[in-house]
């Protein structure tokens, strides 16, 4: 995998990434897929906190722990599933609870890039991602990052912080984040478009990964899959 990023302007990854949402689905094949991964050469790692409400990040740390040289984990806080019903929760008390929790399910003492996973609209943006901000300043977060935003929210962030990645739904068949995406090239902000594969239509995942990373060079996809076979099939499009 030759095509790398440098993301935040000081972690060189590798345009292709790794989503670990459905990995949980079989543990025993996660973490195949997770060892399989860095075998192509994957350099970044993306989880959540809310994904298997936790297990996800268990997984990685469990199979990959300690970490290579030059691997980048990224997770995600901002969902609460603490009571029966997950909810947005962005207040400061939460998300530091919500970072610390990833630190120690992910075995790390800082976590590469931490990203604000949905907006909580009963907190102001820029006081959650400032929130992040402090987290970072004490050594807790080493890049700041932020998912499912409009071209405005990104700017309130950028107030609050210096902005290192957008992780928005977008693929061929939706292309709503267009706005967004083109707000990252002008800042060197990485765009990761969840959901990459969309509908495909029967085209193979591969072409669905080529037309992302043609279509920006801020782009990095980050597919996510349970299955080692799945896996293989997606890396084919940087081979």
């Amino acid at each position: 995998m030759n095509a790398t990023f440098l993301l935040g302007g000081e972690l060189e990854v590798g345009r292709l990434g790794f989503g670990a949402m459905r990995i949980v689905a079989d543990p025993d094949e996660g973490r195949r897929v997770l060892r399989r991964a860095l075998e192509f050469g994957v350099t970044l790692i993306d989880t959540a906190d809310i994904y298997g409400q936790g297990r996800s990040e268990e997984l990685v740390a469990e199979t990959l722990h300690p970490y290579p040289d030059g691997l980048v984990i990224a997770t995600k806080g901002g969902l609460d599933w603490t009571s029966e019903t997950r909810f947005r929760n962005g207040t400061r008390e939460y998300l530091r609870r919500a970072c610390e929790a990833s630190l120690r399910r992910l075995r790390l003492e800082r976590i590469d890039l931490y990203q604000y996973h949905r907006h909580d609209p009963q907190v102001p943006l820029a006081e959650s991602v400032g929130a992040l901000e402090e987290l970072r300043e004490e050594g807790k977060i080493r890049l700041v990052g932020v998912s499912n935003v409009s071209v405005r929210q990104l700017r309130e962030a950028q107030g609050a912080a210096r902005i290192a990645s957008v992780q928005n739904q977008f693929n061929r068949g939706l292309l709503t984040s267009e706005d967004v995406l083109e707000a990252c090239e002008a800042d060197g902000i990485a765009f990761f478009p969840w959901e990459p594969l969309g509908e495909r239509l029967g085209r193979p995942a591969g072409e669905e990964i080529r037309w992302l990373l043609d279509r920006s060079p801020v782009i990095l996809p980050i597919p996510g899959t349970s299955k080692v076979a799945h896996l293989e099939a997606n890396m084919q499009a940087v081979a």
